[in-house]
């Protein structure tokens, strides 16, 4: 695809203020904003939006390995967790060869994630929300062995500041994450009735990122606003490869049975 419109602006805005010299140096920026327009129309489309998937797969992976390394050695609980997690993402034969390759490079013991992460966003720059959906996968990975150590932690805030993400920001997530998963396994006792514990109702506020004091309009806002991001379709426009587009309906089945039980203690419909 070929953009001539900011060279021809360019050169003829150039060359009415400032002549010859004014017209090339038109050119020459009008040539930078059609080399830009390109490449947005290019990412947009399904080409970038192919691009941005594959990239979102490979970068996941390799910064597992790091995370998983982050402590000084992956250990066989960590390898375990991988291999449980390549059999919940249903990936082929070649995925998971991809996935194991790009796991290793990121527990390489020089393995540097600034490079790494900088083309990710380079290629999700359009999508600037993709990069918190990649940091709330890699933390929901990384605390499916229900802790993240000091040294994970460490790792993901490396993660996050190369993302342009502040730590205020990765401990909500992490704390959200964390509550989130404690409402697995309720799910199976969903119709019992009960009067709620405190800690119980404590963790389910928290997986909806909210205080108890909070009102029940406010409320909902923040329930819908948390299933509209974990929405199969808004992930997928985001980049996030439809392999791991299950991981986050599991959260958002968390995330009814969190918001329910507050609904439950409150006496609302």
């Amino acid at each position: 695809m070929r953009v001539y419109t900011g060279k021809v602006l360019g050169a003829f805005l150039g060359f009415v203020t400032l002549g010859v010299v004014g017209g090339l140096v038109g050119f020459f920026v009008g040539h930078m904003f059609d080399s830009g327009l390109v490449r947005a129309i290019r990412m947009t489309g399904p080409d970038g939006l192919h691009a941005l998937q594959q990239e979102f797969f490979d970068t996941t992976f390799i910064m597992l390995g790091y995370i998983a390394k982050a402590d000084g050695r992956v250990t066989e609980s960590e390898i375990a967790q991988a291999e449980s997690m390549f059999a919940q993402l249903r990936l082929t034969p070649s995925q998971r060869a991809s996935a194991i390759k790009r796991f290793q490079r990121g527990a390489e013991p020089q393995f540097d994630p600034a490079e790494e992460l900088s083309r990710f966003r380079r290629t999700a720059s359009l999508r600037p929300q993709t990069s918190q959906t990649l940091l709330l996968f890699l933390v929901s990975m990384g605390l499916a062995d229900g802790q993240l150590d000091a040294a994970e932690r460490e790792a993901l805030a490396r993660v996050a500041k190369s993302l342009g993400i502040s730590d205020v920001a990765l401990t909500r997530i992490i704390n959200m994450v964390a509550a989130q998963a404690n409402f697995g396994d309720r799910r199976q006792h969903q119709r019992q009735q009960y009067q709620p514990q405190r800690s119980q109702l404590n963790d389910a506020y928290q997986a909806l990122g909210v205080t108890a004091n909070i009102d029940d309009r406010e409320l909902k806002k923040a329930y819908r606003r948390l299933m509209s991001e974990n929405h199969p379709d808004k992930l997928s426009a985001r980049g996030v490869p439809k392999e791991m587009v299950d991981l986050a309906t599991e959260r958002s089945q968390n995330i009814t049975t969190a918001y329910d039980l507050i609904k439950e203690s409150r006496g609302l419909k």
